[in-house]
């Protein structure tokens, strides 16, 4: 299973912000897929279907950017997911 996460900063006044690309990217990727029924969880939004043959578990942080790891660690602990299978979509380039 791989963690896909979308990080952004939670609430209406940010949305479609340049910041908030890893929210959108998560949001077409459930589009796409037919990924639904978000649940609120482990201090996200956690979705979970199939990309192609692979499950996922789609994550968006409902914590501020500089917070966002909490939740990836909450959730990839609770699922047991190596660190190699987390995937992280933001806005800037390494």
């Amino acid at each position: 299973m791989k963690l896909l996460v979308g990080l952004g900063n939670p609430g209406a006044q940010y949305a479609g912000n340049r910041h908030n690309i890893g929210f959108m990217a998560i949001d077409a990727i459930a589009d796409s897929h037919g990924i639904s029924g978000w649940k609120s969880k482990h201090a996200g939004l956690l979705a979970e279907g199939m990309v192609g043959n692979e499950r996922v578990l789609l994550l968006k942080p409902q914590t501020f950017m500089n917070k966002s790891g909490d939740s990836v660690q909450q959730v990839a602990r609770f699922y047991k997911i190596d660190p190699a299978e987390v995937i992280v979509l933001y806005d800037e380039l390494d």
